[in-house]
C-alpha cells in the first residue's frame, strides 16, 4: 500500500490520568476513532496533502491509519511541551519526500517548527548522500531548500502547551491517506 494522500493535525488533552489525556489530545486531533499505527518517515513521490476535514472523510471509525506521530507529556505544571512534525517536499513530485518528528520542553512553537523543519531537509538529504548544512541549504528569499540539485519546500505541524494540573498531552501527527 502506498498512500496517495496525507493532511496533519495536531490536538492537547489534559487529565489526572496520563493515558486519558494522551486520548483527549488524539480525540482534539479528530484522530481517537482510528486504530493508529505509526510508521517511519518517508513521504511517497506525489503524495497529496489536503486538509484535515478532507482526510478525515476518507477514513472509517476503527480503521486501520498510518501515521507520523510526534507526542509529548507532563505532569510538571507550567513546563512548555511541544510535538512537531515536519515534512520535506520535493518540487519534483516524482521523488519521495521525508517527515521527521520531534518533541521537546521548554521550545516555544516557532522554534520547535523551525528545527523540525530544518531537520526534515536535513535527512531527507542523507538519504540522498547528500552533503547538508541548513543555514547554506535554505533560500529565505524563496523559502526553499537546495538539496544538491532539488529544490525542497517544508512545512509543519506543532502543538505546545503549558501544563496545567494534572496530565498534559500534545501530539502533531501526519496522517496518510490511502
Amino acid at each position: 500500500m502506498i498512500p496517495t494522500r496525507i493532511f496533519l493535525t495536531r490536538g492537547v488533552g489534559f487529565h489526572r490520568d496520563k493515558l486519558t489525556s494522551f486520548e483527549y489530545a488524539l480525540r482534539d486531533a479528530g484522530i481517537a476513532k482510528f486504530n493508529l499505527v505509526s510508521v517511519s518517515s518517508i513521504l511517497p513521490p506525489g503524495c497529496e496533502i489536503i486538509t484535515r476535514d478532507k482526510g478525515l472523510d476518507f477514513l472509517s471509525p476503527g480503521e486501520i491509519v498510518y501515521v507520523v506521530m510526534s507526542r509529548n507529556e507532563s505532569n510538571e505544571r507550567y513546563r512548555l511541551i511541544s510535538a512537531s512534525v515536519g515534512l520535506a517536499i520535493p518540487e519534483d513530485k516524482t521523488t519521495h519526500g521525508y517527515l521527521t518528528e520531534f518533541h521537546t520542553a521548554g521550545m516555544p512553537e516557532l522554534q520547535s517548527r523551525d528545527y523540525v523543519e530544518d531537520q526534515a531537509a536535513e535527512l531527507m538529504a542523507s538519504t540522498l548522500g547528500i552533503s547538508f548544512n541548513a543555514d547554506k541549504a535554505w533560500s529565505k528569499d524563496k523559502e526553499i531548500f537546495k538539496i544538491g540539485k532539488r529544490v525542497v519546500r517544508t512545512r509543519s505541524i506543532c502543538q505546545s502547551v503549558v501544563c496545567k494540573k494534572g496530565w498534559n498531552s500534545v501530539v502533531a501527527v501526519a496522517v496518510f491517506v490511502p
